[in-house]
C-alpha cells in the first residue's frame, strides 16, 4: 500500500507539472506515454507468440505527433497512416517472425491504443478553453466512477458485468459508478462556470457518457490482458502496473468528452 501511495503521489505531481508548464511538456509527456503503451501492448500480444513490428508503431506515433505539433494538413495524416499500414504488411511479408498474425496485430495496435493516444495528444495541444474543460470532466468523472464502481461492487454486487473479461466487475458496481459520475458532473458545472460557458445538463450528460465509455475502455484493456494471461501490462508504475493499466479508461473518456462538449457548444 505504501508503494502504491508513493507511486500515485509522484505520478500526480509529474502529470500536473507537465500539463501546467506548457504545450511542449504536455506533448513530450503524452508521446512518452504512447511509446511505453506500445511496448506494453506488444509485450502482451507477444505472450501468445504473436510478434508485432514495433518499429512501425513507434515511427507512426512519432510521425503523427510531429504532424499534430506542426499543425499539418489532413493529407499528411493520411500519408502517415498509409505508410504505416504498408510498412506493417510489408513486415509480415519479409519477416518470418512477424508474418500475417504479427502484421495484423500491428494494425490492431495502431487502432488501439496508438490512435486514441494521438487524439488525446491533439486535444492537449488545443487552446486552454478547450482542453481544460475536456480533460477536467473526462478525468474526474472517470476516476470518480472507478472508485464508486469498486465500492458499489463490493457492497451491492451480485450480477457479473463481463465475467470472462473482468471477473470482479459487477452490474451494480457499474451503475453506482455511473451515478457518482453524474454527481461529479454537477459539481464540475459549478466549478467550470466560474471561467467557462457551462451548462449543468451538458456537464451531467457528458460525465455520464465519459464514465460509460471509460468503463468500456477499462474492459477493452482487460480483454487484451486476459488473452495474454497477464494481471498487469507491466510494472513500470510500482503498485499500479503499467501505463495501460492507468490510462485504459481515459483513452475512451477523453475523446468522448470532447465530442459531447463540441456538439453541445460548450467549446
Amino acid at each position: 500500500m505504501k508503494t502504491r501511495v508513493i507511486s500515485a503521489t509522484v505520478l500526480i505531481i509529474l502529470v500536473v507539472a507537465c500539463f501546467a508548464l506548457g504545450p511542449v511538456t504536455r506533448a513530450l509527456f503524452l508521446l512518452a506515454a504512447t511509446v511505453m503503451a506500445i511496448w506494453e501492448t506488444c509485450r502482451a500480444i507477444g505472450c501468445k507468440d504473436i510478434h508485432c513490428a514495433p518499429w512501425v508503431l513507434y515511427l507512426f506515433a512519432v510521425g503523427t505527433a510531429a504532424a499534430i505539433w506542426f499543425k499539418a494538413d489532413s493529407v499528411v495524416y493520411e500519408a502517415i497512416f498509409f505508410v504505416a499500414v504498408f510498412a506493417a504488411m510489408t513486415a509480415g511479408v519479409v519477416s518470418e517472425k512477424v508474418r500475417a498474425p504479427g502484421a495484423l496485430a500491428t494494425l490492431g495496435v495502431i487502432a488501439y491504443p496508438v490512435v486514441p493516444f494521438m487524439i488525446v495528444l491533439r486535444l492537449a495541444l488545443t487552446d486552454s478553453s478547450v482542453w481544460i474543460p475536456v480533460f477536467s470532466i473526462a478525468c474526474i468523472s472517470t476516476w470518480v466512477c472507478d472508485s464508486f464502481a469498486l465500492f458499489g461492487g463490493k457492497r451491492f454486487g451480485k450480477n457479473k458485468l463481463a465475467p470472462e473479461v473482468s471477473p470482479n466487475k459487477t452490474v451494480e458496481g457499474s451503475i453506482c459508478g455511473a451515478i457518482s459520475a453524474v454527481v461529479a458532473g454537477v459539481i464540475l458545472f459549478f466549478v467550470l462556470k466560474q471561467w467557462y460557458t457551462a451548462n449543468i445538463v451538458v456537464c451531467m450528460l457528458t460525465a455520464l457518457i465519459c464514465s460509460s465509455f471509460g468503463q468500456v475502455g477499462d474492459l477493452a484493456a482487460s480483454l487484451i490482458k486476459r488473452m495474454a494471461g497477464l494481471k498487469d501490462y507491466s510494472n513500470l508504475i510500482p503498485g499500479h502496473g503499467g501505463v495501460m493499466d492507468r490510462v485504459d479508461s481515459l483513452l475512451f473518456s477523453i475523446p468522448s468528452a470532447y465530442l459531447c462538449l463540441l456538439i453541445a457548444g460548450m467549446i
